[in-house]
């Protein structure tokens, strides 16, 4: 085994040795608004309200409508605004959650920090790097807090086995493996299938394993992408190899033409971490150690959106303009992968 975890996962600290996350409910309680009345807002908004100390106070859709039935489903008592302008401009809300498809991330994203709002922007925060960091730009110029809404990293199960890791149990990490593949049927006009959306397998779906890799080998030297695109142009059916100087490597597959286990397995030089299905949401985790022995980390059950909006709540409070878990840099340094994976595939959207 290696003694310093540096050595073999110049991704993980000190902090990662107890593979614990903070109880949900320490973290301070802020007021959140929503902007964009979809399922995963639905979902995140069901996190804050179930799981933590905070509230969702207002809710911002393209109609009052909509935005009404929203907080009546997720959020009882929350205002409903008609437009996001109002939505941004309402005195009560600390921090905005954007949830609208990819390719307004940045025109939403930039109405919230132009209104002297803190931002939690869903994944991708942006189409692009270049996007990326004119939101970044204008976060860091209005002096808020703004973190891309990177769920996995802040789960109880990730902690576990960056611990597991961190603390030599499978020696030197060598291989990530991990797949996002989920058949939809072809439709021109769903977002997944829309490029005026953003869409594609890669942003939506491919991220996850791609983070996840990124997540614990950090930027890799070598990217190579091969894939398919459907009839509009985006990317239906992709494979990703990212190679490290050391000779790492990991082999990653998204899709929204085929259904896949989506599990993920990191291989070391002394044994092997093994993620089932939904690696990326909370999961056990398996550790197989080069001795042969074994033991299974049971994970919290719960929306695990929970958990991403308990560490904007104390960052938010704490007075931080980004987390430490989820940095500036690793935002920037996912969307250069995924750029380059769109180079490769040949996927450009309107307007780039």
């Amino acid at each position: 085994m290696f003694a310093d975890p540096s050595v073999f996962a110049p991704r993980l600290t000190g902090a990662d040795l107890d593979g614990t996350v903070p109880d949900l409910l320490d973290a301070p309680a802020i007021r959140w608004g929503i902007l964009g009345a979809g399922n995963i807002a639905g979902s995140f908004a069901d996190g804050v309200r179930e799981r933590t100390a905070s509230s969702v106070v207002a809710v911002g859709s393209r109609s009052v409508e909509k935005a009404a039935g929203f907080a009546s489903a997720h959020a009882p008592g929350a205002r409903a605004h008609g437009s996001y302008e109002d939505l941004v401009a309402d005195d009560d809300v600390d921090v905005v959650y954007v949830a609208t498809p990819h390719s307004h991330h940045l025109e939403h994203t930039l109405l919230a920090i132009a209104a002297g709002k803190n931002v939690l922007v869903e994944k991708p925060i942006t189409r692009s790097a270049a996007e990326a960091e004119r939101v970044l730009d204008a976060a860091r110029e209005a002096g808020v807090f703004c973190m891309e809404a990177m769920w996995t990293r802040f789960l109880p199960h990730v902690a576990a086995l960056r611990g597991a890791i961190a603390r030599g149990e499978i020696g030197q990490v060598m291989t990530v493996q991990a797949e996002f593949d989920v058949s939809f049927p072809y439709d021109p006009t769903h977002r997944l299938f829309a490029p005026e959306l953003a869409g594609g397998a890669l942003l939506d779906l491919g991220i996850y394993p791609i983070a996840f890799a990124h997540d614990l080998l950090g930027m890799p030297a070598a990217i190579t992408a091969r894939g398919t695109r459907a009839a509009t142009g985006v990317d239906d059916h992709v494979s990703v190899i990212l190679e490290w100087d050391g000779g790492q490597q990991a082999v990653l597959h998204t899709s929204s033409r085929a259904s896949g286990p989506n599990t993920a397995t990191i291989v070391g030089t002394q044994g092997y971490i093994e993620l089932p299905s939904g690696f990326f949401t909370p999961v056990p985790v398996t550790v197989t150690k080069g001795d042969g022995s074994r033991y299974t980390v049971e994970s919290p059950q719960g929306e695990g959106k929970a958990y991403e909006a308990a560490e904007v709540a104390r960052q938010v409070t704490a007075g931080a303009t980004s987390s430490d878990r989820h940095t500036w840099k690793d935002t920037l340094e996912v969307m250069a992968i995924l750029d380059e994976i769109r180079r490769q595939l040949g996927v450009v959207y309107p307007g780039e």
